[in-house]
């Protein structure tokens, strides 16, 4: 498999699933690695990270010629469409069926095809992705790529929300361009609360991290205060990254949310999810726990355990 180097070792994670650690397959590598590790790259970094310019891509997503990229992109990354939905053009091939790479981008999971586990005391993913974990978010917890602390504060962007979630557990999701780009509510619950955090769109690539570890609380993001019966009061962040053209949301946040409802998808581009939760209410699944102690991510499907809750 294809893959980049961080401190000349390749991007790994565990696969729930194989019960493995595996190798990333990295879309767009060579464009990371001049940006984040080449003098001259970094010098167009802020440029790079700009919100015109990721716009800008994401809008050539959106004509039709980028549709000529989509059985390539399926072919090279080994994407299964068995799995998902065709798109709104007829065709007898899933692959030509999307209308641009967007359309194909965002494409939907067939029904049935990722459950949502069903036990009080268990979060569901909220995302498919590849998950970090902490229990407890204080000054001892540090982005896994390269030290860098952690606060509610942080990534929060001050708000007055921050003292809630100070000490609490947390759950990063990175999403790679090859994943599902939906993103979904764990639990049913309402939203108390939602605003937008101004900032850039760096890449959220572990190479990225490497060499800008402040990547989670720089980048502009969006966060939303849900309250849960069980799992108590949560944040949900999506954070915006390299080339994503927009953030969508999809559902209407005066209203109450039901576990598995869709809540918005990232157009094109990788990039993250970040759930805090109150002290002491619920802690991530033991893997992730053990995985982000190496410094590892853990692959998770849709829908499968993430978090529980916390013996009282």
């Amino acid at each position: 498999m294809i893959c980049i180097a961080v401190a000349n070792k390749p991007i790994t994670y565990f696969n729930r699933y194989t019960q493995r650690e595996e190798t990333e397959l990295v879309y767009g590598d060579g464009a990371i690695k001049f940006i984040y590790d080449n003098p001259m790259g970094r010098m167009l970094a802020p440029l790079a990270a700009s919100k015109p310019v990721s716009q800008l891509y994401g809008c050539y997503q959106d004509w039709s010629v980028s549709g000529n990229k989509v059985a390539p992109f399926v072919e090279k990354f080994d994407i299964d469409l068995s799995m998902y939905k065709a798109g709104s053009v007829e065709s007898e091939s899933k692959e030509n069926s999307y209308k641009n790479f967007n359309e194909f981008f965002i494409r939907e999971f067939e029904d049935g095809q990722r459950p949502f586990v069903d036990a009080a005391n268990k979060m569901p993913a909220f995302s498919e992705a590849r998950y970090f974990g902490h229990q407890a978010v204080s000054g001892e917890v540090k982005v896994p790529v390269k030290g860098e602390h952690l606060s509610a504060k942080d990534l929060l962007g001050g708000s007055r929300w921050s003292d809630t979630f100070t000490g609490g557990p947390l759950l990063i999701a990175r999403l790679c361009p090859v994943d599902y780009h939906r993103y979904h509510y764990p639990l049913d619950g309402e939203t108390l609360d939602s605003f937008p955090i101004p900032g850039r769109y760096h890449s959220v690539n572990p190479l990225a991290l490497k060499s800008k570890p402040d990547i989670f609380i720089v980048n502009e993001r969006r966060a939303s205060i849900l309250e849960t019966q069980h799992f108590g009061k949560l944040v949900y962040i999506e954070v915006g990254a390299a080339m994503v053209g927009k953030i969508v949301q999809s559902h209407n946040e005066s209203t109450p949310h039901k576990q598995g409802d869709e809540k918005g998808y990232f157009l094109f581009g990788g990039s993250t999810v970040i759930l805090l939760g109150e002290p002491g209410k619920w802690r991530p699944s033991q893997d992730i726990l053990k995985y982000t102690q190496a410094g590892i991510e853990t692959y998770l499907h849709l829908g499968d355990a993430v978090a529980e809750l916390c013996e009282q």
